[in-house]
């Protein structure tokens, strides 16, 4: 598996080619469904890039996941179709085929379930539903022959299943380990990263409370524990509303959203999916690889750096009542918050020091 993946995962970028990145990484589970094939995963790639896979042609997958800054976009939150702005900071797509659950609050389970979503979502891709993405993809002669030959099909067999596999596939290739702390700490090389790079990583695993929640094991590590948490971003936005709310949920009633702002409704969290009034305001634990690629940072895209990031752990989150028990002061020296930030940019996989542009959509 391992070598096939190394196959995957050269493919070239303009011109770049990604090496082995897979050092630090754990094994990489491909479902029985959904076979990786060289050809899928360029078909795959043909789709995450296809602007015509909108409502007015202006958005693509690659989009808001841009290959030049590790997959996100740069933006506070997300921008989509007619310049129209939704509620959450972009994640990168990078490393995602390990994740448990897909999008910030875990709504999907894999990189299948969540492929399509942002189509149908009427901020991002804003098509107005399934079909109308299949329809797309049926008007395109060399897609259609693509996706005959690639899955084994007759053209009226396609479905949108098809369409996410092969999305899917693509995104499974989009995997980064290889970074300096990498080298250090599984390839036992003492001189990949400084004497602060050193210090930091300890500060990261013991005082800093870090390692709790961006889990880094014996053999890989995926700085995510792929759980969800409250850290007080966001609160403030819920404030107004949440005790009058809280109130009629506890009488048993039904809980009135009408006049609440749609980052309000955002700010719920991971209780959107499971109702659980616990999970209010908790989001999923982001991987720390190649973060120093990915500002702004949090959910709501509201903390600008990593030294930023860095001081609001450092105070214990913001104040609020739903902030996790796991969140604290720290109360850090100047030099630990040095050495923190120094480990926290040496988790940038060697592909992303330089600059990586995808290729169009269609060559």
């Amino acid at each position: 598996m391992r070598h096939l993946l190394t196959l995957l995962i050269g493919l070239s970028f303009s011109g770049v080619t990604w090496a082995d990145s897979t050092l630090g990484l754990p094994a990489l589970v491909i479902p029985a469904d959904n076979p990786q094939t060289t050809e899928k995963i360029t078909l795959g790639r043909l789709l995450f890039n296809d602007k015509r896979l909108s409502a007015d042609g202006s958005i693509s997958c690659a989009s808001c996941h841009q290959a030049g800054k590790a997959f996100t976009d740069g933006l506070t939150v997300a921008k989509g179709v007619a310049g129209q702005t939704g509620t959450r900071n972009t994640p990168s797509v990078i490393n995602a085929a390990f994740y448990q659950t897909q999008f910030l609050d875990g709504r999907e389970q894999g990189l299948e379930a969540q492929a399509l979503g942002p189509m149908v979502n009427p901020v991002e891709h804003g098509l107005k539903d399934h079909q109308a993405i299949l329809e797309i993809v049926r008007q395109d002669p060399h897609y259609l022959s693509l996706m005959t030959r690639v899955f084994n099909i007759q053209p009226q067999e396609l479905t949108t299943d098809h369409i996410a596999k092969a999305i899917a596939s693509f995104e499974r290739t989009l995997i980064a380990g290889d970074s300096p702390f990498d080298r250090y700490y599984f390839g036992m090389d003492q001189s990949a990263i400084s004497e602060s790079t050193a210090r930091g990583s300890r500060v990261f695993r013991r005082k800093g409370n870090c390692a709790v929640c961006h889990e880094l094991s014996i053999n890989n590590a995926l700085f995510t524990d792929n759980r969800f948490y409250n850290i007080g971003v966001g609160y403030k936005q819920l404030e107004p509303v949440i005790d009058e709310w809280l109130a009629a949920t506890a009488r048993g009633e039904q809980p009135d959203y009408s006049a609440w702002s749609d980052v309000q409704r955002s700010e719920l969290g991971r209780y959107a999916v499971t109702k659980m009034p616990t999970n209010i305001g908790q989001f999923k634990t982001p991987t720390l690889r190649n973060v120093a690629l990915t500002a702004p940072y949090m959910h709501d895209g509201s903390i600008k750096t990593l030294e930023d990031v860095i001081e609001h752990y450092d105070k214990g989150g913001e104040n609020s009542r739903f902030v996790d028990a796991k969140v604290f002061p720290l109360h850090l020296t100047p030099q630990e918050k040095a050495d923190l930030l120094a480990f926290l940019q040496s988790l940038t996989s060697v592909q992303y020091t330089q600059p990586i542009t995808a290729r169009p959509a269609h060559e």
